[in-house]
C-alpha cells in the first residue's frame, strides 16, 4: 500500500511538472487517471474520427457536428470533449479533426 501511495504522489508531482509544458493531452490523461488501455482507445477513436471526416469531406460534407457528437458519445466519461479538443490542438495532435471539432465547443 505504501508503494502505491508513493507512486500516486509521484504521479501528482509529474502532473504538476507538466503544467509548464505544451503536453496538454498528457496532462489530461494523468489528471483523469486514464489507463494505458483507455488512452489507446482514445487514440484509436481519434484516428477513426479523422478517417471518417476525410471520407465525409471527399463526399462533399461541410458540417461535422454529427461527427463531433459521435466522438463525444464514444469518448471515455473520464474526459471532457471540450478539454480534449483544446488539449489536442495545443499538443498539435489530430489538428484537422480537432480544429473542426473546436467549432462545436
Amino acid at each position: 500500500m505504501e508503494r502505491i501511495e508513493m507512486l500516486e504522489y509521484h504521479m501528482r508531482l509529474t502532473a504538476e511538472a507538466l503544467d509548464r509544458t505544451p503536453y496538454e493531452l498528457n496532462k489530461l490523461v494523468i489528471a483523469n487517471k486514464l489507463s494505458e488501455k483507455e488512452a489507446g482507445q482514445f487514440f484509436t477513436l481519434c484516428e477513426k474520427m479523422h478517417k471518417l471526416m476525410e471520407e465525409q469531406k471527399a463526399e462533399g460534407f461541410l458540417n461535422f457536428h454529427p461527427l463531433f457528437n459521435e466522438f463525444s458519445s464514444l469518448l471515455t466519461p473520464k474526459l471532457n470533449p471540450e478539454e480534449v479538443v483544446l488539449a489536442c490542438i495545443k499538443q498539435q495532435l489530430f489538428l484537422p479533426l480537432m480544429n473542426e471539432f473546436k467549432k462545436f465547443i
